[in-house]
């Protein structure tokens, strides 16, 4: 036993010097240039992109911001009933945004006028949940029980229940299925988008909860150990399961343009390159815990203090791929 924790021991420094390794070398998160920082509240929690606007929440008091991208500039703040606490998804021409209260709600905001059109009486099951628009109905985890509820965003009626392991928070859409990440264990539950039914789950790193989708697969951010598992999204087979070494609560998953964004609380900053998988830079510091990409840039916000910043992508990309070049330098092997 101790010849192998030796030898176990040997090989992971030996990865740790390697310029292939899954690991990047930590930066400073003040090296990114931030083109604006936006004040929202006393915290701020949740980026969601459209077309012409970048949406976030924050709280203290309970908001959700629209920003124009074009002037970097905000132009709307809703006031809402609740804190923004699960998540924001825009389709049907509005903004879904669950709300966590005495009454848990679900605040329907259009996305033209920025104003609230109604509150369904139907909210979601825990903070840091998540809700998804697919299939032609938003989707929402309403309890702890694994209640997956498919909502019409017409009436707003709830059209069908599902039944999900319970701890299971987070929805996505993908590839025709509703993903579903169980939090409170270490797999995620696939359930067929036209009909409902459960199809399968997949084994995750410990405690999955934020999602995203790209690359032909489903990624989530496992906050157990602060890892990233792959998972092919016509099989539903996990793929791999990348070491991000960023565990805790809170965090956010984007995919954009083959890569992979996360951002957790003391790591505002990692990306991934989907193709290779491998974690091309990681920036450490105070910040971070949602973010958006899009309109050129990434939408980070500072949870802690009520921000939301703009960082320009080819700033971000231009500072990583230097650094890998000095890195794979030092080492005497080509970047990638």
């Amino acid at each position: 036993m101790k010849i192998r924790q030796a030898v176990c021991a040997t090989l992971g420094t030996l990865a740790a010097l390697l310029p292939w390794t899954t690991h990047a070398e930590q930066r400073a998160f003040q090296e990114l240039e931030r083109t604006v920082v936006i004040e929202l509240g006393g915290a701020a929690d949740w980026v969601q992109i459209t077309p012409d606007a970048v949406w976030v929440g924050a709280k203290h008091p309970n908001t959700v911001t629209k920003i124009d991208p074009k002037t970097n500039r905000r132009v709307a703040t809703v006031p809402l009933p609740g804190d923004a606490c699960g998540g924001l998804a825009a389709d049907f021409g509005n903004l879904w945004v669950p709300l966590c209260a005495a009454k848990p709600g679900l605040a329907q905001i259009d996305l033209r006028s920025a104003t609230i059109t109604r509150v369904l009486p139907i909210g979601p099951g825990a903070k840091e949940g998540g809700i998804a628009t697919g299939a032609g109905s938003v989707w929402l985890m309403v309890d702890q029980e694994g209640t997956l509820a498919r909502i019409d965003p017409a009436s707003g009626a709830v059209r069908q229940r599902i039944k999900l392991p319970p701890g299971s928070y987070n929805p996505l859409f993908a590839n025709g299925r509703i993903w579903v990440s169980h939090a409170d264990g270490s797999d995620v539950t696939s359930v067929d988008a036209a009909s409902g039914k459960v199809l399968g789950t997949t084994s995750t790193g410990p405690g999955p909860r934020f999602i995203a989708t790209g690359g032909d697969a489903v990624w989530t951010l496992n906050q157990g150990d602060g890892s990233l598992t792959r998972i092919d999204a016509k099989t539903g087979q996990a793929l791999k399961t990348i070491p991000l070494r960023t565990p805790g609560p809170g965090g956010d998953i984007k995919f954009s343009d083959g890569r992979v964004w996360t951002t957790m609380m003391e790591t505002p900053l990692s990306v991934i390159d989907a193709a290779s998988n491998t974690v091309l830079c990681q920036w450490s510091g105070a910040g971070g815990d949602s973010l958006g990409i899009g309109h050129g840039a990434i939408w980070l916000t500072d949870f802690n203090a009520g921000t939301i910043a703009r960082i320009e992508l080819n700033n971000a990309l231009g500072h990583c791929k230097a650094a890998r070049g000095a890195t794979a330098g030092r080492r005497g092997a080509p970047p990638n």
